[in-house]
């Protein structure tokens, strides 16, 4: 028995499937774009004599940097999963695909401007994007130009609360399965106490 147990143990562990990587991707970068949100908000606010004032702005800048990392390795497993799903019939088209299909268009499409134009407003004000203080900064896009930057900080606030948007609408069309992971979450919980 116990050299059944051991031949077990030392066995390979099988690799997650690509939907499984997806879906670590899809929530990785919701608690991503959830403290960059939270952070963005609490700093819209700070008065610039607060102390850590500017680490708070590189920490926010260097989550951006991360979640266009995880969005580029985000959309190369989709692609993955897209081509291995329809590769022999190709999905029902109804309405309510279409719908599905086009909220997922625009929620990727701002999970690319929202940090891009957080970049150039940055840039704009003559401001560097440093990576966890590391002095490793990204190359700027433009130069220092005041009327661009002031463009990049509405255009940058306008896009993330819209994205913002499209996220609790997107919550909205899965109310079923987050009802389904809350359930499971709680049960997790109650057991874990008692």
């Amino acid at each position: 028995m116990a050299v059944a147990q051991q031949s077990n143990s030392s066995a390979p562990k099988p690799q997650k499937s690509a939907a499984q990587r997806l879906w670590f991707l899809h929530w990785l970068m919701a608690v991503v774009y959830l403290v960059l949100f939270a952070g963005g908000i609490y700093m819209a606010d700070l008065s610039r004599e607060v102390t850590y004032r500017g680490s708070l702005y590189t920490f926010h800048k260097t989550l951006g940097v991360v979640v266009m990392s995880l969005l580029l390795a985000r959309i190369s497993v989709l692609i993955g999963v897209v081509l291995h799903k329809y590769r022999r019939r190709l999905p029902k088209t109804t309405a309510h695909w279409w719908q599905k299909f086009a909220l997922h268009i625009v929620l990727y499409t701002f999970m690319l401007l929202v940090p891009l134009s957080g970049y150039l407003f940055s840039n704009a004000y003559g401001k560097g994007v440093v990576i966890f203080g590391t002095g490793i900064a990204l190359p700027p896009l433009i130069g220092a130009n005041q009327a661009l930057a002031e463009f990049g900080r509405n255009a940058h606030f306008w896009l993330s609360y819209t994205f913002l948007g499209c996220i609790l609408l997107h919550g909205l069309q899965q109310q079923k399965y987050l009802r389904a992971i809350a359930r499971r979450s709680y049960k997790a919980i109650t057991k874990t106490i008692t």
